[in-house]
């Protein structure tokens, strides 16, 4: 609906965002779509959620961050949750290929020794992949890789290197790509 749309009478339904009451109507403040919420015995609430919102989709070029599904010898599968720090309303699918995980040493690198299936990471969108519609990511800057990523023992691992995370509780040391992270890129 366009903005400044009369969208129905108060006695009909209940204001919400994205809207505005004048002479006993309800209107649209902002261009979007239109939503109607019935909340328990009371009236409908009406709502204008702006279009941008609404098909907010992972770019080139956009940080991106995800969580590891899969992995194999030559990519990580993952699903997109975020983009910058906007959470997404529905999942992307996405691949990290082995020879996007790091910038140097790309012969060298092991998928099994940068991402574990659990694992958030931030990643940058390099392409909108094939047909499958799976996003092609990147973790080859320093600032991006593993963020997140439980030891065996259940416990949050704690980044020693660029290269290993270790569990506080009993020690052990896993191989990851670890991020250095931007303070920007935290998700609380």
């Amino acid at each position: 609906c366009p903005s400044g749309e009369r969208l129905c009478s108060t006695e009909e339904a209940t204001a919400g965002s994205g809207t505005y009451i004048r002479h006993g109507f309800i209107f649209s403040s902002l261009a979007g779509c239109l939503e109607k919420r019935s909340e328990g015995s009371g009236l409908p609430v009406v709502s204008v959620v702006r279009d941008a919102e609404a098909q907010l989709l992972p770019d080139v070029g956009d940080v991106v961050t995800c969580k590891v599904c899969s992995i194999n010898s030559r990519f990580a599968k993952v699903h997109i949750l975020y983009v910058g720090s906007t959470p997404l309303k529905s999942t992307f699918r996405g691949t990290i290929r082995r020879e996007d995980i790091r910038a140097t040493e790309k012969d060298k690198v092991e998928v099994y020794k940068s991402f574990r299936p659990g694992d958030i990471v931030l990643a940058k969108v390099i392409s909108l992949g094939d047909a499958q519609s799976n996003y092609l990511l990147s973790t080859a800057e320093n600032e991006l890789g593993v963020v997140v990523a439980r030891s065996e023992a259940g416990v949050q691992m704690v980044p020693i290197s660029w290269c290993e995370m270790q569990c506080p509780r009993t020690h052990t040391k896993d191989f990851r790509k670890v991020a250095r992270v931007q303070p920007q890129f935290l998700q609380t």
